[in-house]
């Protein structure tokens, strides 16, 4: 353990990510998800386009600016699943270097905190991570722990989410659904 909730969160997501990733069958690159215009292999692009930014963003001080379009278009290459883990690992190293979650990183919309970036990037693996569930046919059960860190992340900006193009409408859904399906909802997904 990194001895840092949030870091501790960020790893679980990126794992859960990627125990899909390496669920993936041959056949099912081009199967749609949840995300009406990406398919498995476009979200997949997504995430690893996400996690190469963190090393030059987080580690080398960079700007949005610098890096450019360095990581547009498709970033995976031949091998999805290695492009994957290699940049998984080397974004799970950035976070972790000592004194990196009290870095500011420079980002499309200004300058942020690191840890502020890692709760983003955390939040986003794991929501992507059931997208990627559903896209292949996978168990898509968060893990607690993720689900209310996602919604602790995601709840503040809840009613500006559908207004930022990013997500869909809210979905409604029982005062008694779980945390799971709440989360899910408020981000425009059916469960």
């Amino acid at each position: 353990m990194s001895g840092s909730p949030l870091l501790d969160r960020h790893g679980e997501a990126l794992d859960l990510f990627s125990s899909h990733v390496h669920a993936i069958r041959a056949d099912q690159w081009h199967a749609p998800t949840p995300c009406t215009e990406w398919s498995v292999r476009d979200l997949v692009n997504h995430l690893v386009g996400e996690q190469l930014w963190v090393v030059p963003l987080v580690r080398d001080g960079r700007t949005v600016a610098d890096v450019g379009d360095a990581y547009d278009g498709d970033v995976l290459g031949d091998d999805p699943v290695g492009t994957w883990d290699r940049a998984m690992a080397a974004a799970r190293e950035a976070f972790r270097e000592p004194g990196a979650l009290d870095r500011t990183v420079h980002l499309s919309g200004g300058e942020s905190a690191v840890a502020a970036y890692c709760a983003q990037m955390t939040a986003d693996a794991i929501i992507h991570a059931w997208d990627l569930a559903r896209g292949i046919g996978a168990d898509d059960r968060i893990p607690m722990p993720l689900v209310d860190f996602a919604l602790q992340e995601l709840t503040p900006y809840a009613d500006g989410l559908a207004a930022s193009g990013l997500f869909d409408p809210p979905v409604p859904v029982p005062a008694d659904a779980d945390a799971q399906t709440k989360l899910l909802a408020m981000l425009g997904r059916r469960a």
